[in-house]
């Protein structure tokens, strides 16, 4: 008797803890992903501003610290501590915002075809891992709204000709942006993810 009921447990146990790891290696593939392309974002601005004078440096950042993203539509946490609070739905929703905001304006970044293409490919795999993170974690009080109506329109100026410095300007702030953005996607499928180790430490 006593077997049995060692067996049922074993395997209750087995079954109870299978969703938690396949959501760590969802999670964990995520977080490389993002990882990666934070990475991306940084190089490819660190070579851009390299490029530039260093006055065109200062007015630039000058002008982008008065100006906004497109993505800061999307209301995310304000601090670390409010991410801290939020939970991991609205965590893996705000992180596919942001990431979905990217899918078109991603096409005009500089750096060459290469990267440009590893980025939008690695983002529409992001993308996918994320939904099905939301889908696994929604349960019926929260549902994830239609993507369509997620999605931002581009730049204002993407589609328009440009004089150099106008074109210039919007490099600049496409690359600060995307640098900016995966830094907070990284941020939240971390935390995210580190709420699946009860005993880790998540404080950021």
């Amino acid at each position: 008797m006593e077997k049995v009921i060692l067996l049922l447990s074993m395997m209750c146990l087995s079954i109870s803890s299978q969703p938690i790891t396949d959501a760590q290696r969802l999670f964990s593939i995520a977080v490389s992903r993002v990882q990666h392309l934070h990475l991306l974002a940084q190089r490819l601005f660190s070579e851009f501003e390299s490029s530039l004078q260093a006055e065109e440096q200062r007015q630039l950042n000058k002008i982008f610290l008065q100006d906004f993203c497109n993505s800061d539509y999307i209301i995310s946490p304000i601090d670390k501590h409010e991410t801290q609070r939020s939970s991991v739905l609205k965590l893996l929703s705000i992180s596919y915002r942001l990431v979905e905001s990217w899918e078109i304006p991603s096409r005009s970044l500089s750096g060459g075809s290469a990267p440009r293409n590893q980025i939008s490919r690695t983002l529409t795999e992001l993308k996918t891992g994320i939904l099905l993170l939301i889908r696994a974690n929604q349960d019926g009080a929260e549902n994830f709204p239609d993507s369509a109506a997620l999605q931002l329109a581009p730049y204002g100026n993407f589609y328009q000709s440009l004089s150099a410095d106008e074109s210039l300007r919007r490099t600049y702030e496409l690359l600060a942006c995307f640098k900016k953005d995966m830094h907070k996607v990284e941020t939240y499928l971390t935390v995210a993810k580190c709420r699946l180790s009860p005993e880790a430490n998540c404080t950021l």
